[in-house]
């Protein structure tokens, strides 16, 4: 058996900004953490507008009473990488609008982190999506909609039938 001193204490980064800006919380929904590990990314390696499309899309899903799921956000993004560093972002897919962008800029997002670990009391508080920045993200195109089961299909085209962009602030700050 291990010391307590040998023991790996598994952590997370994050930003303050995603907990003030984007209300990201803790734990992760399943939808969060199978987005995250689908892209092969950990949570401070997404850029802000990122969270803030994740989270919006997420309350617009249960809105309408869907449970949001990967398939369907990647239908209505793709996950790009920003210049050569592996910060990831998604775009809106060209004639699928959705969301609005969050905010046109952030400055000084990259500056400050908070680390966060599991308790005794939340033992599986960071299980489920990769903890670490990876180096290798998958870069998603978007989903091709004959691609799918007839009744994501559906889902799929049940928002572009509502025919507007949801404001993603707005959604937030709700």
């Amino acid at each position: 058996m291990k010391s307590p001193r040998t023991l790996m204490v598994h952590f997370v980064i994050f930003m303050p900004l995603y907990l003030k800006r984007v209300l990201f919380r803790l734990p992760l929904f399943n939808f969060e953490k199978e987005l995250l590990t689908e892209i092969n990314v950990a949570p401070a390696q997404l850029h802000p507008n990122s969270w803030a499309f994740v989270r919006g899309f997420s309350i617009l899903c249960t809105h309408f009473g869907l449970l949001p799921f990967v398939e369907l956000f990647l239908y209505f993004f793709d996950a790009k990488r920003l210049g050569r560093q592996l910060w990831v972002s998604f775009n809106g897919v060209t004639g699928r609008a959705l969301l609005s962008l969050f905010q046109q800029s952030y400055k000084g997002f990259k500056d400050k982190f908070l680390k966060v670990h599991c308790n005794k009391r939340y033992p599986t508080l960071l299980d489920g999506f990769p903890l670490y920045w990876t180096k290798k993200p998958t870069f998603q195109d978007a989903r091709c909609l004959e691609s799918m089961p007839q009744w994501d299909q559906e889902v799929c085209l049940f928002f572009p039938s509502l025919k507007v962009v949801f404001y993603t602030a707005t959604l937030i700050s709700q």
